[in-house]
């Protein structure tokens, strides 16, 4: 069955949190974006080949989030949704990483792997589930997609996105000039950033 636009490709076999049962407080005071740099940062100490993050764009949507990567050739995937904020269920995600990766730096030998909790099995009959090329976030900052002042207030944010949405909208006459999911994600991130604030 087809994910929607407002799912996570979630892993097959990972169960899911129940939308009543999320938790609706989180102890994690640390915005989005902030949380997407330091993954980035853990992968990098590990040395991955590949790695990426899965999550929906704007709100309203699936707030689970699931980050996988390749090392030395073996697929991995973490997914959290115990949280009703995609916020939080990325900084548990990264915590987990941040966490199991430092275990393995302990003089401990065990029978597995730090990471084996985390392995992925082959599809049945196919392919490896690969995680496909890294990703590095936004190629420039949120607030220099949308044209703002990075301490930008709620309803600038807000209006520089509708206009540049409307530019980008292939129903108002005007060529792709921009990508969408960028321009909501550049919106999103800063919002939260006025957020945390």
């Amino acid at each position: 069955m087809a994910k929607s636009a407002y799912e996570v490709d979630w892993p097959d076999g990972f169960e899911r949190t129940s939308p009543g049962e999320r938790d609706t407080a989180s102890k994690f005071s640390t915005g989005f974006r902030k949380s997407k740099r330091d993954l980035k940062k853990e992968m990098e100490r590990m040395d991955v080949d590949h790695w990426r993050l899965d999550d929906v764009t704007g709100s309203g949507g699936d707030p689970g989030v699931v980050v996988r990567w390749t090392a030395d050739g073996v697929d991995h995937a973490v997914a959290c949704d115990a949280y009703e904020s995609k916020t939080a269920n990325l900084r548990s995600a990264y915590l987990w990483i941040k966490e199991t990766r430092k275990r393995g730096d302990r003089p401990v030998v065990t029978g597995q792997d730090e990471f084996a909790a985390a392995q992925l099995p082959p599809g049945e009959g196919e392919e490896p589930i690969v995680a496909g090329a890294a990703d590095d976030g936004l190629d420039r900052e949120p607030h220099e997609i949308l044209g703002v002042s990075p301490d930008a207030p709620e309803p600038v944010i807000r209006g520089a996105f509708r206009e540049l949405a409307k530019e980008g909208h292939g129903d108002q006459g005007a060529s792709e000039k921009y990508d969408v999911q960028e321009l909501q994600q550049a919106r999103d991130e800063l919002l939260e950033g006025a957020d945390d604030e």
